[in-house]
């Protein structure tokens, strides 16, 4: 191998590692849930700080756990009846502040389950962000957990 080649090969690993360095999204508080064992849909819930400058998007979520999973939303429709919808353009996460997923809100939705999540499962989950690129963590399944104190008052509302 030429000396071009190895200086064009490490400078492609550095640029590939670059997202990664730049990352300014943390992940904290995550935790999943369905409403039974034999449930063939479960959710994801957690907080998103985003501690950057910029304004960042959560464009994706992926996990081997169900046939299809998406960011999802509750919307109210014309007769008050709450609904939950794919929210296909993500969610943005503002520069210095925290997007909440959270029951009744916005959320990670798992469809297709071939089993409900139990108490003490974890769930691989990969978040892909706009700027950030991708996160992988295993979420701690949790039924019966409440959402912490204060989380209505940070950024929720997300697209």
């Amino acid at each position: 191998m030429s000396l071009k080649s190895t200086l064009l090969a490490a400078l492609a690993v550095t640029a590939l590692g670059l997202p990664a360095l730049a990352q300014d999204i943390d992940v904290m508080d995550a935790y999943a849930r369905s409403a039974s064992p034999m449930a063939k849909t479960g959710a994801a819930f957690m907080l998103i700080n985003n501690t950057g400058d910029a304004d960042d998007r959560l464009i994706e979520a992926r996990s081997p756990m169900g046939k299809l999973v998406q960011l999802h939303t509750h919307i109210q429709n014309a007769e008050g009846v709450m609904k939950m919808t794919h929210v296909e353009e993500g969610f943005v996460v503002p520069a210095g502040e925290t997007l909440v997923l959270q029951r009744g809100g916005n959320h990670v939705m798992f469809m297709g389950l071939d089993k409900g999540f139990e108490m003490g499962d974890t769930v691989p989950l990969t978040l892909v962000f706009e700027k950030s690129g991708e996160i992988t963590l295993d979420v701690p399944v949790d039924p019966t957990r409440k959402p912490k104190e204060g989380h209505g008052k940070m950024h929720g509302s997300g697209n």
